[in-house]
């Protein structure tokens, strides 16, 4: 992370910049899984911009480029983080925690949420490895191996 990177909240006209960063952040993860169609992948850009209208998510720049984005929304006082994604080439230097963490404050701030949920498959180590750093516990192993975790925003 440098010093010139900023954290804001992201617009459905952020679609395409995302889903770009969201393919080629995901790619790592369908050749973990031998599964090139899955949904991070898959998704249109249709389908993510309409997503984006109501979204708690943030997307973090340098300069004018977008380097990595999360997704959020409430759902009671829960805050459903998902697809956190960060630029291949600026993975490894804190985008990950500084996103979740500006998400975790939206979701407090203006949703009211008191607890964050996100999940991430079995096989996802460095996920799992960001997601315990920062303080979420597992809260379910489900049948299919995806580890879903819980933070209080308290």
């Amino acid at each position: 992370m440098t010093d010139d990177t900023e954290i804001r909240p992201i617009h459905p006209d952020d679609a395409g910049e995302v889903l770009t960063i969201q393919r080629a952040a995901f790619a790592s993860e369908a050749r973990i899984y031998d599964d090139a169609d899955m949904p991070p992948l898959t998704q249109t850009l249709e389908e993510l911009r309409a997503e984006l209208v109501d979204n708690l998510g943030c997307v973090a720049l340098v300069g004018p480029r977008i380097v990595g984005a999360v997704r959020a929304r409430a759902d009671g006082d829960l805050l459903l983080i998902g697809r956190l994604a960060i630029a291949p080439d600026q993975q490894g230097g804190g985008l990950g925690t500084q996103l979740l963490a500006a998400v975790e404050a939206r979701g407090r701030d203006e949703a009211g949420a008191t607890t964050a949920e996100l999940f991430t498959g079995g096989l996802s180590e460095a996920n799992q490895h960001l997601y315990e750093r920062e303080g979420y516990e597992r809260s379910e192993v489900t049948d299919d191996g995806e580890i879903y975790y819980r933070k209080s925003l308290a």
